[in-house]
């Protein structure tokens, strides 16, 4: 996993990371047909309205490895969107994932298992962001610019979890990492990161997490055409926030397309639950690790399928702005803590 600092203009952020990825001769394979193409394009103009900061980052790494910046923003705007011609498009779209909030103890604790196909783990970075007129975060992602999860200097943790989607039924919007990208650098709460969702035009079908360190905690099932909130789980004065590769919510199951064929997600959903009330005690840190390592049930055993697996794991505490990542399998690599987000906020 790489580890990047950014910071400053956006433009200038885009540069530098373009600047990597020439000295690693870095190349993109893009191959979009017409309706990825058409999507990419009136989803870029959505995305310019809304959030043209990024957009000036996107330019800066398309015009530093000299590439179409249509073509290219198209491309990063459909992905975990519509790149189903799995065969000729990177990343291919199948993703597992569950990422969950709780509060226990008087802390905030957030947690994520990101399960990819493994060639995926290589490219994944944790970057860190400190933007002009912006939230300073950390993101997670196993693609650049926008990305899988985060957690920002407000104590805010965004995250994403895909959920299959009809090809007629997706629209010209924001994707869902693109989504984290942007409310981490823009919300200061679960609150305001609401606010500012309510207002996106959503390109398909997705999960987003919020919790912050106030201990509000929200999954915003989101799809082109509505929006519900899915309140916690509440277990005496603790209470809890789980998100997987479906919509949990009876009314939204009718727009799910996975038909079921979601990596075991109310497996995963269930054993996060079921482990909230029976193990994650005393030290919480330490048993939201063994969680996710699944020591208490299904959460990361895929061993039966090779060409899928955990490439990370996180956990945030969220008053702290402290994070322990397993930069692989969490059998078989160990949390690490990253103070980088943390000494910049806390430290100053």
């Amino acid at each position: 996993m790489y580890h990047l600092r950014l910071k400053g203009d956006h433009y200038e952020m885009g540069v530098k990371r373009g600047l990597i990825f020439k000295r690693n001769n870095v190349l993109f394979p893009i191959h979009l047909d017409n309706f990825q193409l058409e999507h990419g394009m009136k989803s870029e103009k959505i995305l310019n309205t809304f959030f043209p900061e990024v957009c000036d980052e996107i330019r800066g790494v398309s015009d530093t490895i000299e590439v179409d910046y249509t073509e290219f923003a198209s491309w990063m705007l459909c992905m975990g969107c519509c790149m189903y011609n799995l065969d000729e498009n990177i990343p291919a779209e199948i993703r597992g994932c569950t990422a969950f909030a709780y509060s226990k103890n008087g802390r905030v604790i957030y947690g994520r298992n990101n399960d990819l196909p493994p060639y995926l783990k290589k490219g994944s970075k944790s970057e860190i962001y400190a933007p002009i007129n912006g939230n300073r975060f950390n993101i997670t992602t196993s693609s650049f610019i926008n990305g899988e999860e985060g957690l920002n200097e407000h104590g805010l943790a965004v995250a994403m979890t895909f959920v299959m989607t009809d090809l007629k039924q997706i629209m010209p919007g924001f994707n869902s990492c693109f989504i984290v990208r942007y409310l981490l650098e823009k919300a200061d709460g679960v609150k305001s990161a609401i606010s500012l969702l309510n207002d996106l035009p959503i390109a398909s079908n997705c999960n987003i997490l919020l919790a912050d360190k106030t201990a509000e905690m929200v999954v915003a099932e989101c799809t082109p055409f509505t929006k519900r909130l899915r309140k916690p789980i509440c277990c005496g004065n603790d209470h809890i926030v789980c998100t997987v590769n479906s919509f949990t919510s009876c009314e939204m199951k009718q727009y799910d397309a996975a038909n079921g064929d979601d990596y075991d997600s109310e497996k995963r959903y269930q054993t996060v639950i079921d482990s909230f009330q029976k193990h994650i005690k005393d030290d919480i840190v330490e048993t939201t690790q063994q969680l996710l390592k699944g020591k208490y049930g299904f959460m990361c055993q895929y061993d039966y399928d090779p060409d899928f697996e955990t490439v990370w794991s996180s956990v945030f505490d969220l008053e702290n702005l402290m994070i322990y990542r397993a930069e692989g399998d969490p059998r078989r690599n160990r949390f690490i803590t990253d103070t980088r987000l943390h000494d910049i906020v806390i430290k100053g």
